[in-house]
C-alpha cells in the first residue's frame, strides 16, 4: 500500500512538474513572440518616420558641397547618391497645387543633377553642383529653410560667368575650384530659416 501511495505521488510530481514546464515554455515563447511584435512595430514606426525631411534635402546639398570643397569626387558620387534618395522619397505638405508643381519641378532637377553627379568625373560634377543651387534656393523660398543659409557667388567661375552655391557658413569655402582659390567668393545673399 505504502509502494501504490509513493508510486501515486511520484506520478502526481512528475505530472505536475511536467505541467509547470510545458506553461512556462508556452510562457517563454509568448514573451519572446511579444518582444518579436514589439520590435517589428518598433521598425516599423521608423520606416514610417525616416521620411526625408527639408533638413535632409539641406544635408545632402551640403555633403555635396563639402565633397568637392575637399576635391573628393568618390565622396561627392556617395553624397549625389544620398541625395538622390532623398529627392525621390521627399514629401511637403501644406503648399497650394501651384507651390506643390514648382517645388516638384525643381525636386526633379536637383535629382537629375544628382544623377549627373554620380556618374561623372569632378569637373562635371561640379558644373551639375553649380546648377542645383539654383533649384534648391527656389524650393526654399518656397517651403522655408531649417536654418541660415548663405547664397555665395565666384565671379571666376566658369570663365568669368560666375557660379553660386549654398553654404551653412558665412565664410567662405568655394566648392566651384576643386579645392584651389577656396577663398574666391563673396556672400551674395543670407537665406533666413522659417
Amino acid at each position: 500500500m505504502m509502494k501504490i501511495q509513493k508510486s501515486i505521488l511520484l506520478t502526481a510530481l512528475n505530472a505536475g512538474l511536467s505541467l509547470w514546464f510545458i506553461a512556462c515554455s508556452e510562457n517563454n515563447q509568448n514573451e519572446k513572440s511579444t518582444v518579436e511584435t514589439l520590435e517589428n512595430q518598433d521598425n516599423q514606426s521608423k520606416a514610417l518616420i525616416e521620411v526625408p525631411t527639408k533638413t535632409d534635402l539641406i544635408d545632402g546639398y551640403l555633403e555635396i558641397k563639402s565633397a568637392l570643397t575637399n576635391d573628393d569626387s568618390a565622396g561627392a558620387v556617395n553624397a549625389a547618391a544620398h541625395l538622390e534618395k532623398i529627392v525621390q522619397t521627399i514629401t511637403f505638405k501644406s503648399l497650394t497645387q501651384d507651390q506643390l508643381n514648382e517645388v516638384n519641378a525643381d525636386l526633379e532637377i536637383i535629382k537629375e543633377h544628382s544623377e549627373q553627379i554620380k556618374k561623372n568625373e569632378i569637373d562635371l560634377q561640379i558644373m551639375h553642383f553649380e546648377g542645383m543651387g539654383e533649384n534648391l534656393q527656389n524650393l526654399l523660398s518656397i517651403v522655408g529653410s531649417d536654418r541660415i543659409l548663405y547664397q555665395q557667388k565666384c565671379p571666376m567661375f566658369n570663365k568669368n560667368e560666375g557660379g553660386m552655391w549654398l553654404s551653412e557658413n558665412q565664410q567662405i569655402s568655394n566648392p566651384l575650384f576643386k579645392g584651389k582659390m577656396s577663398s574666391c567668393g563673396s556672400v551674395k545673399e543670407v537665406i533666413e530659416a522659417g
